[in-house]
């Protein structure tokens, strides 16, 4: 089970009706911080820029709540037969290398990177706690795709993905929905934080912001899946 880091020295605000994306700016990425933060329906991303040289940023975060928050009912997941083809190309495996899909995440040759050596440790963190999982994708012994995110309950709290090799990222996706896919399944949701094109595609859906926080209190008093209470 996930080690309870305790309470937060923080007293993280509750997204009003009216706010913008971002909700705050300032406290910490300690576990408590990052764990109370994503029970009020907010995940952090630094404040400055990421220097691509050097995955730095600023000591301040922004905590951000989309208006409209990019979510994944697990039974709405699309699968392509491309897609379907491409599982079978690959090995995966899950929380075996998660510092290395942070990395791969955290590529400064990506465009838009926001993943500074901060972000990395603070998820390293909850990961050694347990809160946070990784779901890697392997060709011929080399990691070529992979995502991270933190799970409570019900609810996994996406973070990013990365793909070095055609259809890998969205071939973890498959995965994470399969490992989460248990007897609670019809109640899960995978929090993508947005809707991109790409996500689109595979059945991630917008949601209001009022209605994911209505939501939220359900959501992580479900159990969470077996395979993440070993």
């Amino acid at each position: 089970m996930p080690t309870d880091p305790g309470p937060s020295q923080w007293d993280l605000p509750v997204p009003a009706a009216d706010a913008d994306d971002v909700i705050a700016i300032g406290a910490d990425l300690a576990p408590a911080t990052l764990l109370a933060a994503y029970r009020r329906g907010l995940f952090p991303m630094p404040v400055d820029p990421v220097d691509p040289r050097t995955l730095t940023a600023g000591d301040q975060v922004s905590w951000w709540s989309p208006v409209d928050r990019g979510v994944l009912p697990l039974d709405a997941l699309v699968v392509s037969k491309s897609l379907r083809r491409s599982l079978r190309r690959y090995d995966v495996t899950y929380d075996t290398a998660f510092a290395e899909v942070v990395a791969g995440c955290a590529d400064p040759v990506r465009d838009g990177g926001w993943i500074s050596t901060d972000i990395a440790a603070a998820y390293q963190r909850l990961f050694e706690l347990g809160w946070a999982h990784s779901v890697e994708v392997w060709a011929d012994g080399a990691l070529v795709g992979g995502l991270y995110g933190v799970a409570l309950g019900g609810l996994f709290a996406g973070e990013s993905m990365f793909s070095r090799a055609v259809d890998a990222s969205k071939v973890a996706l498959v995965h994470l929905v399969r490992l989460l896919d248990d007897e609670y399944g019809a109640l899960r949701l995978i929090d993508t934080q947005w809707q991109t094109d790409h996500l689109a595609t595979l059945g991630v859906q917008m949601l209001d912001r009022a209605d994911y926080l209505k939501m939220l209190p359900v959501l992580v008093e479900i159990p969470l899946p077996a395979v993440f209470e070993a």
